[in-house]
């Protein structure tokens, strides 16, 4: 490739990831809240179908003889079902696309599950652009702050008063990238009183807030903070659409480092 300037770099990149050429597909939509009608209106701008829609009122037509008509299945619903979800696609053979959080207690159990039928699973605490560059930000920046203990680490999250589980799942994210690089912090915890050991993470819930996380490091003298605020849904329903584009056909375990290839 031709060297070229850093803004035209930057629209190379843009390019490649985000129009590249689209293969079709059937989607299978598990979960119709705001983030399922936003995902709805991506992929059918992009050319796909919806095969089929599954919200609190069709449950039982989540069944392998629908599933089967669908390449893939994208799944946005709550901690309590979505397991239960991913088995139903595994069975079917129907590569799946998660961003439901608030269950990865479970993760390994459903990596089993997932081998276990040689399906594929794509998961991800959030499917922003974005928001996962700004995970890469936010590991480089606790490498670096890990020599200077005077700073102490804290995480914030702002979410809409509709958002079930808390901290929410980008925010566990990034506290587990930063735990994994910073010694003197041994796990994280919600509004935790020690917070010499401990990174707190403080869980606010506003209305018609799509998402806000601030990482800040503060010391006696001043203090070092990092923010992503999203201003939509778009993002999240557009990286969802993209990742059902990368797993169809495929076997295995994936997440947004293999779609993205920042590494």
């Amino acid at each position: 490739m031709q060297r070229l300037a850093p803004l035209h770099l930057y629209f190379y990149i843009y390019h490649k990831i985000f129009y590249k050429k689209i293969i079709f597909m059937n989607i299978a939509l598990i979960g119709y809240g705001k983030m399922g009608k936003e995902i709805e209106k991506i992929a059918i701008a992009r050319n796909h179908k919806i095969t089929l829609i599954i919200d609190i009122n069709n449950i039982a037509d989540l069944n392998i003889e629908n599933l089967s008509k669908a390449d893939v299945a994208i799944e946005f619903t709550t901690p309590h079902t979505a397991i239960d979800n991913y088995l139903k696609c595994f069975e079917a053979g129907i590569p799946v696309v998660s961003g439901t959080t608030g269950w990865l207690q479970r993760y390994d159990e459903v990596i089993t599950l997932c081998k276990k039928y040689n399906s594929a699973f794509f998961y991800a605490s959030n499917f922003s652009l974005g928001v996962n560059i700004f995970f890469k930000l936010n590991a480089y920046l606790a490498r670096i702050m890990n020599k200077y203990d005077n700073y102490n680490v804290e995480i914030e999250e702002i979410h809409h008063t509709q958002k079930l589980d808390a901290p929410s799942g980008t925010a566990i994210t990034l506290a587990n990238d930063i735990i994994k690089n910073i010694t003197r912090k041994q796990k994280w915890e919600l509004n935790t009183e020690d917070k010499i050991n401990n990174l707190n993470i403080r869980a606010i819930r506003q209305d018609a807030i799509p998402g806000i996380h601030t990482i800040k490091y503060e010391s006696e003298v001043d203090f070092i903070q990092i923010t992503h605020s999203a201003k939509n849904r778009q993002g999240l329903a557009l990286g969802a659409v993209m990742a059902a584009e990368f797993i169809k056909n495929k076997k295995g375990i994936f997440s947004m480092n293999d779609l993205l290839k920042f590494d």
